[in-house]
Protein backbone atom coordinates (compact mmCIF):
# COMPACT_ATOMS: atom_id res chain seq x y z
CA UNK A 1 0.00 0.00 0.00
CA UNK A 2 1.57 3.25 -1.18
CA UNK A 3 1.65 6.34 1.56
CA UNK A 4 -0.62 9.08 0.18
CA UNK A 5 1.35 12.25 0.83
CA UNK A 6 -0.95 14.73 -1.08
CA UNK A 7 -3.66 13.37 1.76
CA UNK A 8 -1.43 13.36 4.75
CA UNK A 9 -0.41 17.44 3.89
CA UNK A 10 -4.19 17.82 3.49
CA UNK A 11 -5.18 16.58 6.94
CA UNK A 12 -2.25 17.80 8.85
CA UNK A 13 -2.77 21.33 7.82
CA UNK A 14 -6.59 21.03 8.63
CA UNK A 15 -6.04 19.40 11.93
CA UNK A 16 -3.20 21.77 12.80
CA UNK A 17 -4.85 24.94 12.18
CA UNK A 18 -7.99 23.74 13.52
CA UNK A 19 -6.62 23.44 16.98
CA UNK A 20 -4.79 26.78 16.33
CA UNK A 21 -7.86 28.04 15.97
CA UNK A 22 -10.09 26.84 18.22
CA UNK A 23 -7.65 27.68 21.02
CA UNK A 24 -7.77 31.57 19.28
CA UNK A 25 -11.16 31.57 19.80
CA UNK A 26 -12.10 29.59 22.42
CA UNK A 27 -9.59 28.83 25.15
CA UNK A 28 -6.52 31.42 24.62
CA UNK A 29 -9.33 33.89 25.96
CA UNK A 30 -10.12 31.73 29.08
CA UNK A 31 -6.67 31.43 29.62
CA UNK A 32 -6.44 35.21 29.60
CA UNK A 33 -8.69 36.15 31.79
CA UNK A 34 -7.63 33.31 34.52
CA UNK A 35 -4.02 34.50 34.70
CA UNK A 36 -5.45 38.50 34.72
CA UNK A 37 -7.73 37.62 37.53
CA UNK A 38 -4.78 35.94 39.59
CA UNK A 39 -2.11 38.58 38.71
CA UNK A 40 -4.92 41.27 40.52
CA UNK A 41 -5.28 38.93 43.20
CA UNK A 42 -8.80 39.19 42.68
CA UNK A 43 -11.23 35.65 43.52
CA UNK A 44 -9.66 32.92 45.75
CA UNK A 45 -10.26 30.53 43.44
CA UNK A 46 -8.48 32.04 40.73
CA UNK A 47 -5.62 33.12 43.00
CA UNK A 48 -5.53 29.21 44.10
CA UNK A 49 -5.10 28.22 40.68
CA UNK A 50 -1.59 26.76 39.40
CA UNK A 51 0.48 28.92 37.44
CA UNK A 52 0.85 26.14 34.57
CA UNK A 53 -2.59 26.24 34.20
CA UNK A 54 -2.49 29.57 32.35
CA UNK A 55 0.35 28.45 30.18
CA UNK A 56 -0.63 27.23 26.52
CA UNK A 57 -0.52 23.45 26.48
CA UNK A 58 1.74 21.33 24.73
CA UNK A 59 -1.00 20.46 22.05
CA UNK A 60 -1.54 23.88 21.40
CA UNK A 61 2.24 25.11 20.91
CA UNK A 62 2.80 22.30 18.49
CA UNK A 63 -0.55 22.97 16.33
CA UNK A 64 0.80 26.53 16.06
CA UNK A 65 4.38 25.73 15.09
CA UNK A 66 3.85 23.54 12.47
CA UNK A 67 0.99 24.63 10.47
CA UNK A 68 2.64 27.63 8.83
CA UNK A 69 5.40 24.96 7.95
CA UNK A 70 3.34 22.05 6.90
CA UNK A 71 0.56 25.15 4.85
CA UNK A 72 3.32 26.10 3.01
CA UNK A 73 4.90 22.65 1.96
CA UNK A 74 1.35 21.92 0.87
CA UNK A 75 0.92 25.04 -1.20
CA UNK A 76 4.42 24.85 -2.84
CA UNK A 77 3.73 21.01 -3.96
CA UNK A 78 0.47 21.42 -4.90
CA UNK A 79 0.52 24.72 -6.94
CA UNK A 80 4.38 25.44 -7.68
CA UNK A 81 7.07 22.77 -7.64
CA UNK A 82 7.18 19.14 -6.92
CA UNK A 83 10.32 16.84 -6.46
CA UNK A 84 10.45 12.97 -7.93
CA UNK A 85 12.70 10.76 -8.30
CA UNK A 86 13.20 7.90 -11.88
CA UNK A 87 13.33 4.80 -10.37
CA UNK A 88 13.60 2.96 -14.01
CA UNK A 89 15.44 3.39 -17.35
CA UNK A 90 12.68 3.66 -19.49
CA UNK A 91 13.56 7.33 -20.06
CA UNK A 92 17.16 7.11 -20.52
CA UNK A 93 19.77 8.66 -21.80
CA UNK A 94 17.76 12.33 -21.21
CA UNK A 95 16.33 10.74 -17.51
CA UNK A 96 18.86 8.07 -15.42
CA UNK A 97 18.34 6.03 -12.66
CA UNK A 98 18.38 7.87 -9.85
CA UNK A 99 17.74 11.38 -10.88
CA UNK A 100 15.91 13.20 -8.55
CA UNK A 101 13.92 15.83 -10.44
CA UNK A 102 11.94 19.08 -10.32
CA UNK A 103 8.18 18.80 -11.68
CA UNK A 104 6.49 22.36 -12.72
CA UNK A 105 3.10 21.79 -11.32
CA UNK A 106 1.25 24.82 -12.92
CA UNK A 107 2.67 24.50 -16.40
CA UNK A 108 -0.68 22.72 -17.49
CA UNK A 109 -3.07 24.54 -15.28
CA UNK A 110 -3.74 24.28 -11.40
CA UNK A 111 -5.10 21.44 -9.71
CA UNK A 112 -7.14 21.21 -6.12
CA UNK A 113 -4.93 18.78 -4.23
CA UNK A 114 -6.48 15.46 -3.51
CA UNK A 115 -9.11 15.85 -5.19
CA UNK A 116 -6.78 16.57 -8.75
CA UNK A 117 -9.96 18.03 -10.52
CA UNK A 118 -8.70 21.58 -12.45
CA UNK A 119 -9.90 24.90 -11.11
CA UNK A 120 -7.51 27.27 -13.20
CA UNK A 121 -6.58 26.24 -16.80
CA UNK A 122 -3.23 27.87 -17.91
CA UNK A 123 -2.28 25.40 -21.08
CA UNK A 124 -1.71 22.14 -22.68
CA UNK A 125 1.19 19.76 -23.22
CA UNK A 126 3.07 20.54 -26.31
CA UNK A 127 4.80 17.52 -28.33
CA UNK A 128 8.33 16.59 -26.79
CA UNK A 129 7.06 18.04 -23.39
CA UNK A 130 8.35 15.33 -20.54
CA UNK A 131 5.35 14.74 -18.30
CA UNK A 132 4.71 13.28 -15.30
CA UNK A 133 1.30 11.78 -14.87
CA UNK A 134 -0.59 9.62 -12.86
CA UNK A 135 -0.89 6.15 -14.57
CA UNK A 136 -4.03 5.53 -16.24
CA UNK A 137 -4.25 1.64 -14.93
CA UNK A 138 -3.21 2.53 -11.37
CA UNK A 139 -3.76 5.92 -10.42
CA UNK A 140 -1.70 5.52 -7.14
CA UNK A 141 1.65 5.04 -9.46
CA UNK A 142 3.41 8.18 -10.77
CA UNK A 143 4.69 7.55 -14.49
CA UNK A 144 6.74 10.13 -16.39
CA UNK A 145 7.11 9.93 -20.21
CA UNK A 146 7.76 12.24 -22.90
CA UNK A 147 4.87 13.55 -24.81
CA UNK A 148 4.36 12.26 -28.89
CA UNK A 149 1.01 13.38 -30.63
CA UNK A 150 -1.54 15.76 -28.47
CA UNK A 151 -5.15 15.45 -29.22
CA UNK A 152 -6.40 15.15 -33.00
CA UNK A 153 -2.82 13.79 -33.94
CA UNK A 154 -2.27 10.93 -35.93
CA UNK A 155 -0.06 8.52 -34.40
CA UNK A 156 2.29 5.38 -35.51
CA UNK A 157 5.02 3.91 -34.85
CA UNK A 158 7.19 1.39 -37.46
CA UNK A 159 10.71 0.34 -37.92
CA UNK A 160 12.08 2.26 -34.56
CA UNK A 161 10.24 5.21 -36.33
CA UNK A 162 7.23 7.58 -34.87
CA UNK A 163 5.25 9.13 -37.62
CA UNK A 164 2.73 11.59 -36.44
CA UNK A 165 0.36 13.02 -39.29
CA UNK A 166 1.95 11.12 -41.58
CA UNK A 167 5.21 12.45 -41.00
CA UNK A 168 7.96 10.56 -40.08
CA UNK A 169 10.43 12.88 -37.28
CA UNK A 170 14.06 13.08 -38.34
CA UNK A 171 16.43 11.27 -36.50
CA UNK A 172 20.17 11.60 -36.00
CA UNK A 173 22.25 8.74 -35.58
CA UNK A 174 24.90 9.21 -32.56
CA UNK A 175 26.16 5.68 -32.63
CA UNK A 176 26.96 3.34 -29.59
CA UNK A 177 25.28 4.18 -25.97
CA UNK A 178 28.16 3.38 -23.55
CA UNK A 179 26.71 3.81 -19.78
CA UNK A 180 28.57 5.58 -16.71
CA UNK A 181 30.92 3.98 -16.50
CA UNK A 182 32.49 3.72 -20.38
CA UNK A 183 31.31 0.45 -20.90
CA UNK A 184 29.01 -0.04 -24.08
CA UNK A 185 25.17 -0.89 -23.59
CA UNK A 186 24.55 -2.49 -27.04
CA UNK A 187 21.73 0.17 -27.99
CA UNK A 188 21.94 3.16 -30.82
CA UNK A 189 21.88 6.44 -29.23
CA UNK A 190 20.33 9.03 -31.26
CA UNK A 191 18.68 12.82 -31.41
CA UNK A 192 14.83 12.83 -32.27
CA UNK A 193 13.56 15.71 -33.92
CA UNK A 194 10.38 16.99 -32.68
CA UNK A 195 10.28 20.16 -35.22
CA UNK A 196 12.61 22.58 -36.36
CA UNK A 197 13.40 24.13 -32.78
CA UNK A 198 12.87 21.29 -30.67
CA UNK A 199 15.04 17.70 -30.52
CA UNK A 200 15.66 15.23 -27.65
CA UNK A 201 17.64 11.90 -27.06
CA UNK A 202 16.75 8.53 -27.85
CA UNK A 203 18.01 4.88 -27.67
CA UNK A 204 17.00 1.61 -29.82
CA UNK A 205 17.79 -1.67 -29.61
CA UNK A 206 18.18 -2.78 -33.19
CA UNK A 207 18.14 -6.24 -32.04
CA UNK A 208 14.43 -6.06 -31.23
CA UNK A 209 10.79 -5.40 -32.71
CA UNK A 210 9.11 -2.27 -32.28
CA UNK A 211 6.45 -3.85 -30.39
CA UNK A 212 6.71 -6.28 -26.92
CA UNK A 213 4.08 -8.84 -27.45
CA UNK A 214 1.54 -7.06 -25.08
CA UNK A 215 2.05 -3.74 -27.09
CA UNK A 216 -0.80 -3.51 -30.02
CA UNK A 217 -2.03 0.03 -29.30
CA UNK A 218 0.11 1.07 -32.25
CA UNK A 219 0.65 -2.29 -34.04
CA UNK A 220 -2.06 -1.83 -37.08
CA UNK A 221 -1.40 1.52 -38.52
CA UNK A 222 -2.34 4.90 -37.24
CA UNK A 223 -4.32 6.00 -34.80
CA UNK A 224 -5.88 9.34 -33.77
CA UNK A 225 -5.18 10.82 -30.19
CA UNK A 226 -9.11 11.52 -28.71
CA UNK A 227 -9.86 14.63 -27.79
CA UNK A 228 -8.59 15.23 -24.27
CA UNK A 229 -5.72 13.00 -23.99
CA UNK A 230 -2.52 12.20 -25.05
CA UNK A 231 0.19 9.96 -26.43
CA UNK A 232 3.55 9.01 -24.76
CA UNK A 233 6.60 7.73 -24.66
CA UNK A 234 9.50 6.66 -23.25
CA UNK A 235 13.15 8.12 -24.85
CA UNK A 236 14.75 3.96 -24.06
CA UNK A 237 11.97 3.00 -26.77
CA UNK A 238 12.63 -0.76 -26.62
CA UNK A 239 12.59 -0.45 -22.92
CA UNK A 240 9.67 1.63 -21.76
CA UNK A 241 6.21 0.42 -20.58
CA UNK A 242 4.19 3.51 -22.59
CA UNK A 243 1.69 4.08 -24.73
CA UNK A 244 2.56 1.79 -27.59
CA UNK A 245 0.88 -1.02 -24.78
CA UNK A 246 -1.90 0.80 -22.85
CA UNK A 247 -3.40 3.90 -24.68
CA UNK A 248 -3.62 7.51 -23.74
CA UNK A 249 -3.35 9.28 -20.76
CA UNK A 250 -6.31 11.42 -20.04
CA UNK A 251 -6.19 15.11 -19.30
CA UNK A 252 -7.12 14.91 -15.72
CA UNK A 253 -3.72 12.46 -14.70
CA UNK A 254 -1.38 14.85 -15.78
CA UNK A 255 0.63 15.93 -12.37
CA UNK A 256 2.84 18.37 -13.94
CA UNK A 257 6.15 19.22 -16.58
CA UNK A 258 9.49 18.24 -15.57
CA UNK A 259 11.95 20.98 -15.83
CA UNK A 260 15.25 20.36 -14.29
CA UNK A 261 17.63 17.71 -12.18
CA UNK A 262 18.85 18.27 -8.86
CA UNK A 263 20.59 15.43 -7.61
CA UNK A 264 21.61 12.70 -9.58
CA UNK A 265 22.67 9.64 -6.94
CA UNK A 266 23.31 6.23 -7.79
CA UNK A 267 24.86 3.66 -5.47
CA UNK A 268 26.14 1.54 -8.67
CA UNK A 269 28.07 4.21 -10.19
CA UNK A 270 31.98 3.11 -9.96
CA UNK A 271 33.76 5.32 -7.39
CA UNK A 272 31.51 8.42 -6.10
CA UNK A 273 27.87 8.22 -6.54
CA UNK A 274 27.09 11.76 -7.08
CA UNK A 275 26.72 12.50 -10.35
CA UNK A 276 27.89 15.98 -10.18
CA UNK A 277 27.50 16.89 -13.78
CA UNK A 278 24.10 16.08 -13.80
CA UNK A 279 22.79 18.95 -11.14
CA UNK A 280 21.00 21.64 -12.44
CA UNK A 281 20.83 20.12 -15.97
CA UNK A 282 17.31 21.61 -17.77
CA UNK A 283 15.36 18.47 -18.94
CA UNK A 284 14.45 19.18 -22.42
Amino acid sequence: MSFDFPTFLVAATFLTGGIWLLDALLWAPKRRRQAAAAASGSGDKAAQAPTGSYKEPVLVEYARSFFPVILIVLLLRSFVVEPFRIPSGSMMPTLLVGDFILVNKFSYGLRWPVLNSKFLDLGEPERGDVIVFRFPRDESVDYIKRVIAVPGDQVYYRDKTIYVNGEPLAQIPLGDYLDDNGQPTGLLEAVEEVDEKREHQILINPRTGDFPHSCTVLGRGPVEVPEGQFFVMGDNRDNSNDGRCWGFVPEQNLVGKAFAIWMSWDSHRDGFPIALGRIGDLIH
